[in-house]
C-alpha cells in the first residue's frame, strides 16, 4: 500500500511499481533509457499506474509527456503522436519548450510540422517521422530526463503506434522512459520490443483495502460480495457500491442476486455483446442466470435449443472468439470475468430474463432447489401455489439452520402472495428468520413496515416475538418485552392443550397462519423474556415467567431457577444441566439449546459437551450466543489469550446490527482487562458502554462493571477501596445476607472476603462465609463450591498454631474441591493469599511453593499487578527468618523449595531483573531453547519469549548470544 498522485492511496501493484521505479532511476542516472508495455483488462488499473509514474517522475525533475488513445480517433493519422509532441513545438503548444525544434535538420523539422498540421502536405514515410520524433526527444532529454506515457494503445491510430514502436526500439541510448498501456490481444502490440507486462487482478486483501478507502461505510457482508463480484478489478471496486442503495451498502437490506453495474462498467461489455447477435446473447443469458442459481459456480452449462448441432457450434465459436466466455473441459460455459456475467444480465430486458428463467426451470429436475428459484424469478405476478412451495422450502431450510437463506425465500413468497394476510404472515416469518440468521438490520426494516399493516390474529404472537427480537438485539430496548411477550405466551398457552414440560407449541402450525411454526416458539419467547428480566431486573418479567412455570420445558424451568435468585433457587443446577445436555441432540430445537446455553452461563458450566450441541448451527443468532458463553467461560478458566476474540466479536455484532451483543462482548472483554489490573483499559470500555447500558436499564452490565472496578483495586493492593465498592453492592442486611438476583454473587463473595480479611474486618468476612454456607452455595456448581471453600480458607487464619493448622487444612480442602484447577485465576489468587499468610506468620520456607505456583499462573495470564505482588511476597519471604515448625500441632507443611528455587530467591538479581527473569536468563545463556526453558520451569514457550522481551533491554542487549556475557558483567 502506498500513495499515488497527489498523495492519493495506491494499493497493491508492487511488481509493476518496482519496474517503473527502476526505469525512472536508470533514466535519471543516465544509465539507460527503456520502454515498458503494461497490458491488462479494462478497468484493471493501467491508467492509475501511469498517474503514479507521472507523479513520481515530476517529483524527480522529469519532463512528462502524455497521450491517450480514443476509440473515436483511431482513424486520425498521427493523432496520439500529436498529443505527445505538440507541447514541445513552439507554434503548437504553450511554448515552454520553444527552441527545441531548431535542433532538427530541415527534413526532420518539416516532417514533424506536417504531422502536427503546421504545414501543408502529406507526412513523409513512417521511418522519417520516427527518426524525427526520436531526435526531438533526444534533444529534450539532454536538458532533463523525459517520461512519455501513452494510455490505451489499442485505440491509438496505427501511424502513431508505428512511430511509438520505432522510438521504443531505440530509446535505450536516451535519458528517457516510454510507457504504454493497452488491452490483451490488441494488434497495437505488433512490432513492440519486448514482451508486455501483464497486469493481473488485485488480491483479495488489496481489493478490500481499496474498497474500504473508497467506500468507508460499507458493511462487511457488502464488502465481501463486491470483492467477489469485482474479482480484483479496481474499476468495478469503485463503481459497484455506487449503484447500491444506502441500506444495501450499510447491510440493512440484502443485496440483489445480480449487482447493478452502472454505465461505465456496462459500457465495457455492452457493445461487444450487441455485436454477437441475439442468439448468442440468449445463450450467454441462460448461462449467466444458471451461474447465479448455482452456488459458487463460475458459469452455466450450455442448454436449450442451441445446445447441440452445427448451429450451436457456430454460436459457441462466436462467443469464444469474442473473448467474453469459453467452454471448459466439462462443457460448461465459463465467463472470462464475473463482470461479463453481470453485464449479460444487466443488458437483458425483464421479459428476456423471465423467459430464460422459465427455460432453465423447465430443464431441471423437480426436486432441484434451483428450479424453485428460477420459477420464482420467471413469475410475472401473484402466484399462490408457487408462494406456498417457496414457503415450505424456506421452513425446511430454517429447520436445517439456514435462517438467513430461508428469510430470502419467505420474502420472495410474500411478494408472490395472492392475499394481503398471507403476505403479512410470510413477511413476519421473514423478519424472524432474518433476525436469527444474522440480518438483524433487515429484520428491523421489515418489522417497521409490518407495524403499518394489519396483523392477522393468528400471527400476532409471532409478530410480537419479531418486535421483541428487534428491540432487544438491535435497539437495546427491553420495554416491548414486558409489554408484548406475557400476552403472546398466554395466547399460545390458551390456543390448545399442551403437555406440561414438553416444550411443544400448541396446535403445531396454527400460530403461523399456514407457515409451520417451530416446535419451540414458546421456548424462544421464554428465552427472550428471561434475558430481559436478567438484564434489567424488571419484576414484570419474573412474574410472567413464574405464571408460566408449569407449562415450560425442563430446560426452560432449569434456566429460570438458575437465574431467578441463584442463592435460593439454583441448587443442583449444574448436575441437572449435565443431564439435559447429555440427552440433547446436536440438531435439536433452537430455543431449547439457547436455554441450556444460558443456564450454563448462570452456573459457569460451559464445557465441550455443551459446545457440541451447536456444532451444526451456523445462524448468527445462535453462534453469537455461543461466542458470548465461550468468552465468559474462557475468563473463568484462564484462557486469557483469547481476550481479543471478544473485541473482534463485538465488531462483527455491531456490523450485523446486533448492538446488544456488541455491548455485551465489550462487557466480557472488560473482565479480562479487570483481571489483568488494566485500569485505563477498563475505564475506556466503561466509557464506551456505560451510558447505553444505563439508558437501557441493563443492571446486569452496570453492576458487573462496578464489581470489576473492585477487582482492579484488589489487583493493585487497594483493599480499602475494594471493600468500600463491594460493600455498597450488598443488601440491607450487609455481609450476613446474600443478594437477591445476581448470578455472580459467588464471585463477589470471594472478592468481599479477600478485601475484608486484608483490611482487618474478619467479622464481616466470617459473616459472608456463613451466609454462603447457610445458602448451601456449594450445591449449585463446582465453581460455587470452590469459591466457598476458598473464602472459608481465608477466614480460618488466627493467631495461634492451632489456627494455623485449621487454616492449612481449609486451604488443602479448597484445593481438593473437584475441578479446583479449572478456575485458574481464582486458584492463583487463593494461593497468593495463602502464601502471603504463611509469610506473615513467619513460615517463609513454606510460603514459596504457593507463591511460585500463583506467580506462574499470573504470568501465564499476563496479569502483571498480581505477578508483581507474588514477586514482592517472594522477595520478602527470602529475607525473613524462618519460624520453627510447630510439630506439636500436627499441622501439615509444604516441602522446602528445591535448590534451584532457593538460589533464585536468595541471589540478588542484576539490572533490576525479577527472580523469574534471572532464572530464565541463566537457562537461556546455557543455550537452551524457549521450549526447553519452559519445560524446565513449567512455562509455555510464549511466556519465556515474553520474559526475554523484557530482559534484553534491562541488560542492554539485543540477542540471546549476548546473555552470558551480560550476566557476568552485571
Amino acid at each position: 500500500m502506498g500513495e499515488g498522485s497527489g498523495g492519493a492511496l495506491f494499493v497493491g501493484r508492487q511488481r509493476e511499481r518496482r519496474l517503473l521505479e527502476r526505469a525512472l532511476d536508470s533514466a535519471r542516472s543516465a544509465a539507460t533509457g527503456s520502454a515498458l508495455a503494461l497490458r491488462g483488462e479494462a478497468g484493471i488499473g493501467k491508467t492509475a499506474l501511469l498517474d503514479w509514474a507521472a507523479a513520481r517522475a515530476e517529483e524527480r525533475g522529469f519532463t512528462v509527456l502524455r497521450a491517450a488513445g480514443h476509440e473515436s480517433e483511431t482513424g486520425v493519422a498521427f493523432g496520439a503522436l500529436t498529443q505527445v509532441l505538440g507541447p514541445l513545438w513552439p507554434d503548437a503548444g504553450d511554448g515552454t519548450a520553444g527552441g527545441l525544434a531548431d535542433v532538427l535538420h530541415g527534413g526532420q523539422r518539416e516532417a514533424l510540422e506536417k504531422v502536427l498540421g503546421l504545414s501543408a502536405g502529406l507526412p513523409p514515410d513512417g521511418f522519417m517521422v520516427g527518426a524525427s520524433a526520436l531526435a526531438l526527444l533526444a534533444a529534450l532529454a539532454r536538458g532533463r530526463p523525459v517520461l512519455v506515457l501513452v494510455d490505451d494503445l489499442h485505440w491509438v491510430d496505427s501511424s502513431s503506434a508505428a512511430v511509438l514502436a520505432f522510438v521504443g526500439q531505440r530509446i535505450c541510448g536516451l535519458r528517457a522512459v516510454l510507457v504504454c498501456t493497452g488491452r490483451p490481444g490488441a494488434s497495437a502490440w505488433e512490432g513492440w520490443s519486448g514482451h508486455p507486462v501483464d497486469i493481473g487482478a488485485l488480491s483479495g486483501e488489496d481489493s478490500r483495502a481499496l474498497l474500504r478507502h473508497w467506500h468507508p461505510g460499507l458493511a462487511g457482508s457488502t464488502v465481501d460480495r463486491v470483492t467477489a463480484e469485482a474479482a480484483g478489478n479496481p474499476l468495478a471496486l469503485a463503481e459497484l457500491p455506487g449503484q447500491l442503495a444506502h441500506e444495501q451498502r450499510s447491510g440493512v437490506v440484502p443485496l440483489p442476486d445480480q449487482l447493478p453495474l452502472g454505465q461505465r462498467l456496462e459500457a465495457l461489455f455492452v457493445r461487444r455483446l450487441e455485436a454477437l447477435g441475439p442468439h448468442a446473447r440468449e445463450l450467454l443469458l441462460r448461462a449467466a442466470l444458471d451461474s447465479a442459481g448455482a452456488a459458487g459456480a463460475a458459469g452455466g452449462f450450455v442448454r436449450g435449443p442451441h445446445g447441440a448441432g452445427s448451429g450451436a457450434e457456430r454460436l459457441l465459436a462466436r462467443v469464444e472468439a469474442s473473448g467474453l466466455a469459453r467452454l471448459d473441459d466439462t462443457g460448461r460455459l465459463v465467463f472470462r470475468h464475473p463482470l461479463v456475467r453481470s453485464a449479460v444480465i444487466a443488458s437483458a430486458s425483464e421479459n428476456e430474463k423471465r423467459l430464460a428463467h422459465s427455460e432453465l426451470a423447465a430443464r431441471m429436475r423437480g426436486n432441484d432447489p434451483r428450479r424453485l428459484l428460477h420459477e420464482a424469478s420467471a413469475a410475472e405476478g401473484p402466484d399462490e401455489p408457487l408462494a406456498v412451495r417457496l414457503q415450505e422450502a424456506g421452513t425446511h431450510m430454517s429447520l436445517c439452520g439456514g435462517d438467513a437463506e430461508a428469510a430470502l425465500l419467505l420474502d420472495r413468497a410474500a411478494a408472490l402472495s395472492a392475499r394481503p394476510d398471507d403476505r403479512v404472515r410470510r413477511l413476519t416469518w421473514a423478519a424472524v428468520m432474518s433476525a436469527r440468521g444474522g440480518r438483524l438490520a433487515y429484520a428491523a426494516r421489515l418489522v417497521d413496515a409490518l407495524r403499518e399493516e394489519r396483523v392477522p390474529p393468528d400471527i400476532a404472537p409471532l409478530f410480537a416475538y419479531a418486535v421483541v427480537y428487534v428491540d432487544q438485539s438491535h435497539h437495546i430496548d427491553f420495554a416491548s418485552t414486558f409489554e408484548l411477550l406475557p400476552g403472546a405466551l398466554a395466547a399460545l398457552r390458551d390456543a390448545g392443550p399442551r403437555p406440561a414440560g414438553t416444550g411443544a407449541a400448541p396446535r403445531d402450525g396454527a400460530v403461523a397462519g399456514g407457515v409451520r411454526a417451530p416446535h419451540d416458539l414458546v421456548e424462544q419467547m421464554v428465552f427472550k423474556l428471561l434475558l430481559a428480566s436478567v438484564y434489567t431486573g424488571d419484576p414484570r418479567g419474573w412474574e410472567a415467567l413464574e405464571l408460566h412455570r408449569d407449562h415450560l420445558s425442563p430446560a426452560a424451568r432449569l434456566c429460570l431457577r438458575a437465574w431467578a435468585d441463584p442463592p435460593r433457587t439454583a441448587h443442583g443446577a449444574q448436575g441437572e444441566l449435565r443431564g439435559l445436555v447429555a440427552r440433547a441432540s446436536a440438531c435439536g430445537e433452537t430455543g431449547n439449546a439457547w436455554l441450556l446455553l444460558w443456564a450454563a452461563t448462570a452456573v459457569d458450566g460451559g464445557d465441550a459437551d455443551l459446545w457440541r450441541l451447536f456444532s451444526g448451527e451456523h445462524a448468527y443468532a445462535t453462534q453469537g450466543s455461543v461466542a458470548k458463553a465461550r468468552c465468559h467461560q474462557a475468563f473463568l478458566e484462564g484462557r486469557w489469550e483469547t481476550a481479543g476474540d471478544a473485541l473482534a466479536a463485538a465488531e462483527t455484532a455491531a456490523e450485523l446490527g446486533y448492538h446488544c451483543n456488541a455491548l455485551l462482548f465489550r462487557h466480557y472483554h472488560a473482565h479480562f482487562l479487570a483481571g489483568r489490573g488494566d485500569e485505563r483499559g477498563l475505564r475506556a470500555v466503561r466509557a464506551g458502554i456505560d451510558r447505553t447500558a444505563e439508558q437501557s436499564r441493563m443492571r446486569y452490565v452496570t453492576e458487573h462493571l462496578d464489581r470489576l472496578e473492585a477487582l482492579v483495586a484488589l489487583a493493585h493492593g487497594r483493599h480499602e477501596e475494594a471493600y468500600a465498592r463491594l460493600r455498597r453492592t450488598m443488601p440491607p442486611g450487609g455481609p450476613a445476607e446474600l443478594p437477591h438476583g445476581p448470578s455472580w454473587f459467588h464471585v463477589t463473595l470471594f472478592d468481599f472476603v479477600v478485601a475484608s480479611v486484608r483490611t482487618g474486618r474478619r467479622a464481616a468476612a466470617l459473616a459472608q462465609v456463613a451466609a454462603g454456607r447457610a445458602a448451601r452455595m456449594d450445591e449449585i456448581s463446582a465453581h460455587h463450591a470452590f469459591l466457598l471453600a476458598a473464602a472459608t480458607a481465608l477466614t480460618a487464619s488466627g493467631v495461634s498454631d492451632t489456627d494455623d493448622a485449621a487454616a492449612d487444612a481449609a486451604y488443602a480442602a479448597a484445593c481438593a474441591v473437584p475441578d479446583a484447577g479449572r478456575w485458574v485465576f481464582d486458584l492463583a489468587r487463593l494461593r497468593l493469599e495463602h502464601g502471603s499468610r504463611l509469610r506473615r506468620r513467619g513460615r517463609a520456607a513454606e510460603a514459596g511453593e504457593p507463591l511460585r505456583a500463583a506467580l506462574r499462573a499470573f504470568e501465564e495470564l499476563d496479569a502483571a499487578p498480581w505477578a508483581d505482588r507474588c514477586q514482592a511476597e517472594l522477595r520478602t519471604a527470602a529475607g525473613a527468618p524462618a519460624k520453627a515448625s510447630p510439630a506439636a500441632t500436627g499441622s501439615p507443611r509444604s516441602a522446602p523449595p528445591a535448590a534451584s528455587d532457593r538460589s533464585a530467591t536468595t541471589t540478588a538479581a542484576p539490572a533490576g531483573l525479577t527472580d523469574r527473569e534471572l532464572r530464565i536468563a541463566r537457562l537461556v545463556a546455557t543455550g537452551l531453547t524457549n521450549k526447553e526453558v519452559g519445560a524446565e520451569l513449567g512455562l509455555s514457550p510464549r511466556t519465556v519469549a515474553a520474559h526475554l522481551y523484557r530482559i534484553f533491554p534491562k541488560l542492554g542487549i539485543t540477542s540471546r548470544a549476548a546473555l552470558a556475557r551480560a550476566l557476568r558483567e552485571h
